[in-house]
């Protein structure tokens, strides 16, 4: 084990009396003490570095290195492809050394004499004929054809992979992953025990292969291992989402053909994101695809009057109203139906009523399941098509409980039933989702109030879909508001899991990350959706948004760089750097910027 240490100090300024006859003037005193100059090598140095025999550690990273010993027999074009595309950082150094044909003929020969004479050796001793050496004699004579007709050349390949981490657990689980990659492609990676310096100077970029152990390969097969090809997202049916900056392919993809067909979108304001967000509803519509949006500003409008949708502002004196105790009516699905929608009515009453202590909930729970008996409703399916509570039901079996608690509830439910906000949450249901696009505003709506309504819609639409599971995507933008509150983080992560059971793709959108992602309710929306899409961020969310995404630095400096409506897509485990595009009749209908005069 070697450890090198690079410490720096300064020289402490030394103190220089005065007397009384020096105060009125100025004396300037010259260090004599000889200045050091550092060479660049000790000012680029770390700090700190440490060689074991199975990692090397630079200040706070770790770094372990691998070569390849073992390679496939047949290989495609691009076959490194898991390996450069790896979901980990890595450092990979590939050294090429030709040789002479001369050299490698007289070599070539002497190898399959020498096999030749161990198959007749077999034969005569009547053993059977060991077949690996019969196909390295077929791979032997086939080369010496190739390279006596000059169709090939003779090189030697040395590859070599380093992992680095930010800690020693993380390194270990990196390292398995890579070598599990190499061996799902028949590709031996063993680590460099007791060399790792070196194998850590061979990767870096100083041109020297200090390990020099290489494998022989011809002209055909070290042409294969070059990544001359990007990654692409073009599937055989879908929409298009944009350009493909690496190479300028299209991104086309159908997100139903996913493990699920959720997405969520990041951005800061003004990137584009609802700008791309319209264009995937516009095209999707095209596909036959029902889409219902959660609009807090009002940017859809546009859109929904232009394909015939049906817009409802939601608001105060509103003639839509939506009933918060409406039950869906599938009686196939095995669950306690009644029991599911008293518990998202309680997450909904509690953004409404503020936090309830034990004694509260227990009434609460009590009273709910009163109010739907006096409908004539219990836990039997048959009941459930009965017309179902109201708010102000709630209220009156609140007021003749004779407990403290329940007198407390009713008091501060009282304001929605008979006071400014009567009407909102208490009346029946008067909407149908029977049209290809369906938008609600929450707009017009006080600023207390859009978590109430984007929670109360979000219910609503989530009941009355699991009766008539076809394709459908529900847009919830600025979905930061639902993850405000604990109760509405978790119904929506509820929606996100269970989504793909009837059809339904969940967009996300949100331009405050980090209220988004301040619990582990946010994360998880995003592990549950297979379509992740990054457009430009600010600098003060990047370094979150990136330890969510693992990002590398470029990726990192191209969302702080990007103009609008380009970032970075994800789909599954690829991702590209994306720019959106539309035609000139779509830019029509989905632009919402004001044009300057």
């Amino acid at each position: 084990m070697n450890l090198a240490m690079f410490n720096f100090s300064t020289k402490k300024d030394q103190k220089i009396p005065l007397t009384p006859a020096a105060i009125p003037t100025t004396k300037i005193v010259e260090d004599k003490t000889p200045v050091t100059q550092l060479k660049l090598e000790e000012v680029l140095a770390a700090k700190e570095i440490e060689v074991d025999y199975s990692d090397v550690r630079l200040n706070n990273y770790y770094y372990r290195s691998f070569f390849v010993s073992n390679y496939p027999r047949y290989v495609n074009p691009n076959w490194l492809e898991p390996l450069i595309d790896f979901d980990h950082t890595l450092t990979i150094s590939m050294f090429i050394y030709p040789s002479q044909s001369k050299t490698v003929l007289d070599d070539l020969r002497r190898k399959i004499a020498e096999m030749e004479a161990t198959i007749q050796t077999d034969i005569e001793r009547n053993h059977a004929v060991n077949p690996a050496v019969e196909l390295a004699l077929d791979d032997a004579r086939e080369l010496q054809e190739q390279l006596v007709k000059g169709s090939e050349r003779f090189f030697e390949l040395g590859l070599y992979i380093t992992v680095h981490s930010d800690s020693k657990e993380e390194l270990e689980n990196a390292s398995k992953l890579v070598e599990s990659t190499l061996s799902s492609i028949s590709i031996t990676a063993r680590q460099t025990t007791l060399q790792m310096d070196e194998a850590f100077l061979t990767t870096a970029p100083l041109g020297e292969d200090l390990l020099q152990l290489k494998h022989n390969m011809d002209t055909t097969s070290l042409a294969t291992t070059f990544p001359f090809t990007t990654s692409e997202l073009t599937a055989n049916k879908g929409i298009m989402y944009g350009i493909n900056e690496f190479n300028g392919s299209l991104i086309i993809f159908d997100r139903f053909s996913l493990e699920n067909a959720n997405s969520v979108v990041f951005a800061k304001s003004g990137a584009g994101k609802s700008y791309f967000v319209k264009l995937e509803t516009l095209r999707s519509l095209m596909f036959g695809t029902q889409v219902i949006v959660i609009d807090p500003e009002q940017e859809y409008i546009k859109l929904a009057e232009a394909v015939g949708g049906q817009y409802i502002n939601f608001s105060s004196d509103s003639p839509v109203k939506i009933n918060p105790f409406d039950l869906s009516l599938e009686t196939q699905s095995g669950e306690n139906e009644l029991g599911r929608k008293i518990l998202n009515i309680t997450g909904f009453l509690k953004l409404i009523l503020g936090e309830l202590n034990a004694s509260q909930a227990a009434v609460l729970d009590r009273a709910l399941t009163s109010a739907y008996r006096l409908k004539g409703i219990t836990i039997d399916p048959t009941t459930q098509h009965l017309a179902p509570p109201l708010m102000e039901d709630l209220y009156k079996v609140l007021v003749g409980m004779e407990d403290p608690s329940a007198q407390e509830i009713a008091f501060r439910l009282e304001r929605f039933i008979k006071g400014s906000l009567s009407g909102i949450f208490s009346a029946q249901s008067n909407i149908k989702l029977n049209n290809q696009m369906i938008v609600f505003s929450v707009r017009d709506l006080p600023e207390e109030l859009r978590p109430l309504a984007m929670y109360l819609i979000l219910d609503y639409i989530w009941t009355k879909i699991r009766t008539d599971p076809i394709e459908r995507l529900l847009v919830v933008d600025e979905a930061w508001y639902m993850m405000k509150n604990e109760d509405s983080a978790n119904f929506l992560v509820e929606i996100a899991k269970r989504a793909r059971k009837y059809h339904l793709g969940v967009t996300t959108i949100t331009q405050d990350v980090e209220d988004f992602l301040n619990g582990d309710r946010g994360k998880e929306v995003i592990s549950n959706s297979s379509i992740q899409v990054l457009l430009k961020q600010s600098p003060a969310s990047i370094d979150r948004v990136g330890q969510v995404f693992n990002l590398s630095e470029g990726e990192k400096h191209l969302l702080l760089s990007a103009g609008v409506g380009q970032g970075l897509f994800f789909a599954g485990p690829a991702h590209v750097a994306m720019r959106v595009v539309s035609s000139q009749n779509e830019h029509q209908l989905i632009n919402t910027t004001p044009i300057r005069t």
